[in-house]
């Protein structure tokens, strides 16, 4: 596996066989390009469930909310949200990508993914953020600042399944704004080692 170099990643998004858009030659890093942040957020309401319950649809769990283009968006210490890319990325079935923050950014305390910085080949639509703040004090954020960066690998050989495909359980595809987990949706059928409820003899 490799990674693409700026000349080879100009030359797949000339070609069309990578998208990223809206994209600025500006953002073509040695290795990767940069992303943008987009204006809505989806913040987690802590007042309206005692706890997280990851087998359910808890539905009004987020809340969705969006700042104009100088508002800032507060995230406070301790604090974590779902933001998204101003970007669409598409990738083909024989690339696989890697969401990283700015190491600027990551100085001051925000990080912009806890687990969600491996992009699938066959991915369509902005890239989900998982922003926290692990610093000292509040951090603004702001619509259209560079967030962080993509950087695309070749695979050995293009995939069987892309992302999306018919039987995977792919739940994001085509998304277009911060999107709340789905993880209910296959937890049975992807959980292991447990044994069925007993019926009671009574």
């Amino acid at each position: 596996m490799s990674v693409l170099s700026d000349r080879d990643i100009a030359i797949a998004l000339a070609g069309g066989r990578v998208k990223v858009e809206p994209y600025d030659e500006d953002d073509l890093q040695p290795s990767s390009i940069d992303l943008h942040l987009d204006r809505s957020f989806r913040v987690f309401r802590n007042n309206r469930y005692a706890f997280i319950d990851v087998r359910a649809p808890q539905t009004d769990l987020t809340e969705l909310l969006t700042v104009t283009d100088d508002e800032p968006f507060v995230l406070h210490p301790g604090e974590f949200v779902l933001g998204q890319t101003l970007e669409w990325v598409e990738l083909p079935n024989d690339l696989v990508a890697r969401l990283e923050g700015k190491s600027s950014l990551g100085r001051l305390g925000l990080l912009i993914h806890s687990t969600a910085g491996y992009v699938d080949p066959g991915w369509k639509g902005k890239l989900t953020l998982e922003l926290s703040n692990v610093a000292n004090l509040p951090i603004a954020l702001y619509f259209g600042m560079r967030i962080g960066q993509i950087s695309f690998f070749e695979m050995s050989s293009p995939v069987d399944r892309p992302y999306g495909s018919a039987g995977l359980g792919s739940k994001y595809q085509g998304q277009s704004e911060p999107t709340a987990s789905a993880y209910f949706e296959d937890f049975e059928r992807g959980r292991r080692g447990a044994e069925p409820p007993r019926r009671s003899m009574r």
